[in-house]
């Protein structure tokens, strides 16, 4: 298998999710044409969304993206047309990654009743199902398999171990972060409440 083989499975997952989120956005829509004063989010499913893409599509796929077939790829002496593209990947991935903060912050307005939530939660929902498809398009038919060529059948292999490597520790990485954050959480009520200070 090529060291591309995961990562384009991994696009379909990502496509599927997408999928959801064009639902719910069409949704939300209707929801509005009907009654804008009454349009009904569901904050469920946008932190559903947000976990999906903050682990799933950024931290395990650009991830290993980034981490792995870029770093590799920024070692070889590319056409300037795939430097230019690999680039605009990683710019890409940035993108995405302020949409998504973007995203919780207008989900936090809506649970407050701010004025203007759901506009913006509509327009960030269209923005990320708009992009992600255009960005998977790219790697998938222009960028992932003309690159491949700067690679031996052994740099090949060695790219593969390693994204299996690096998603074999990332679940560990994630319930870690779980973890430490409850941690730090109840660390910082114990703290608050003076508990930690009684003798």
């Amino acid at each position: 298998m090529l060291p591309i083989g995961p990562l384009m499975t991994e696009h379909r997952l990502i496509e599927r999710m997408i999928t959801l989120m064009k639902q719910d956005l069409q949704r939300i829509r209707e929801n509005v044409a009907v009654d804008p004063e009454f349009a009904f989010v569901d904050p469920v499913f946008i932190d559903t969304a947000v976990e999906f893409i903050r682990t799933y599509a950024d931290q395990c796929h650009h991830g290993k993206e980034e981490d792995i077939l870029f770093v590799e790829l920024a070692k070889k002496d590319l056409t300037p047309e795939h430097r230019q593209v690999m680039e605009e990947l990683i710019q890409e991935h940035v993108w995405g990654r302020e949409a998504v903060v973007k995203l919780v912050k207008v989900k936090e307005n809506y649970l407050r009743e701010q004025e203007g939530a759901v506009p913006e939660i509509l327009s960030i929902l269209e923005q990320l199902t708009e992009f992600y498809p255009r960005h998977i398009d790219k790697e998938d038919r222009h960028f992932f398999l003309p690159v491949m060529d700067y690679f031996t059948n052994e740099e090949q292999a060695a790219m593969l171990a390693q994204m299996w490597e690096f998603d074999r520790k990332m679940i560990h990485a994630k319930y870690t972060t779980i973890v430490e954050a409850i941690e730090n959480r109840r660390a910082c009520v114990v703290r608050d409440q003076g508990i930690g200070n009684r003798e």
